[in-house]
């Protein structure tokens, strides 16, 4: 009987990468300089999520979807994706500015080979004063404007910035012109793919002295060059209320704010969810077992857990994260 699960995080080293992944969320990567990113459910073929609870630990994700199909990520979601996990969650701690950036939509990923588009949001877990990231463009842009803009070093003065604060909330749709700046400690969760067009580096040198490749050319169809006028996304957040953030095709991410137990059905969804603690702690009861969780940690729970009860340790806010079967 399959039961919530727990994975061993995959730490990434980035030249941009801070200390807040060990020193704010207490996560152990050993010896890595800067560690930028911690993906914690991931179905990327070479970054694959390894089980660490009960008798799956040891398994890769995809593994399982393969063996437990609709019974993990639920009936149409398998149809749909089949052996490949269809998210990626990650925490991305930004200690500098992350390079200027864009992703392709499932259409143009498909035309190139691709898999997947890469649609993601982001979750402020912290922010240092003054933190700020860029979605999208501050005027409507062409391809011959952005690329003036490129060649003239000008870029920044036609993006559009915003100042960042804890729990801000930002939907970055494939296509979107986006980068992180530093001071920002963050849940991302996204379609699954590693692909990035890389726009602009900051003419950033690496340890071995070079620049890091740019994708000017393969950007240039990927990018919406309309106006991004709002990228923030507004929510009410309410104790002991589960409150919807983002509601897209790919994923749907709510927040429940909690100082008492709650109980939930997961056989209604006909989809996986994963629970993310971005606030606090608490324990998972299911039938069978329990499993805690503190900020920052993330559990799987198969669409045929039936119920569950959450039980908080004081006061937690969890990011819930599922699919839409129907999309």
């Amino acid at each position: 009987m399959l039961y919530p699960l727990k994975f061993k995080p995959v730490f990434k080293d980035k030249i941009w990468g801070g200390q807040k992944i060990k020193t704010v969320l207490g996560m152990d990567y050993g010896n890595l300089p800067n560690c930028g990113e911690a993906w914690l459910v991931s179905g990327v073929e070479e970054n694959q999520s390894v089980v660490e609870n009960g008798f799956l630990a040891g398994n890769e994700l995809n593994e399982l979807v393969e063996v437990y199909m609709g019974e993990l990520v639920g009936e149409k979601i398998f149809e749909k994706h089949g052996n490949e996990f269809p998210l990626l969650i990650k925490v991305i701690d930004s200690n500098d500015w992350l390079s200027i950036q864009v992703h392709p939509d499932d259409e143009l990923a498909k035309k190139r080979g691709l898999g997947h588009g890469k649609t993601e949001m982001w979750y402020i877990l912290e922010a240092d004063k003054d933190a700020e990231l860029i979605s999208g463009f501050n005027r409507k842009m062409d391809k011959d404007s952005y690329k003036k803009h490129l060649e003239d070093n000008t870029l920044k003065e036609v993006l559009h910035t915003v100042k960042v604060t804890k729990e801000d909330v930002f939907y970055i749709p494939a296509g979107r012109v986006h980068a992180l700046g530093p001071g920002c400690l963050l849940a991302e969760i996204q379609q699954t793919s590693d692909t990035t067009y890389r726009i602009f580096d900051w003419d950033r040198i690496d340890a071995a002295g070079m620049k890091r490749e740019l994708h000017t050319e393969e950007a240039l169809d990927a990018i919406d060059f309309s106006e991004t006028k709002e990228c923030k996304t507004e929510y009410e957040n309410k104790l002991n209320r589960t409150v919807t953030l983002i509601d897209s095709p790919h994923f749907v991410t709510r927040i429940l704010s909690s100082d008492q137990p709650v109980i939930k059905n997961i056989s209604e969804l006909d989809s996986f969810i994963v629970y993310m603690a971005v606030e606090g702690s608490c324990v998972f009861k299911y039938e069978g077992g329990e499993l805690g969780i503190k900020m920052g940690e993330t559990i799987l729970v198969p669409a045929s857990v039936g119920n569950l009860i959450i039980e908080p340790n004081g006061e937690i806010k969890l990011l819930e994260v599922f699919m839409d079967p129907e999309f």
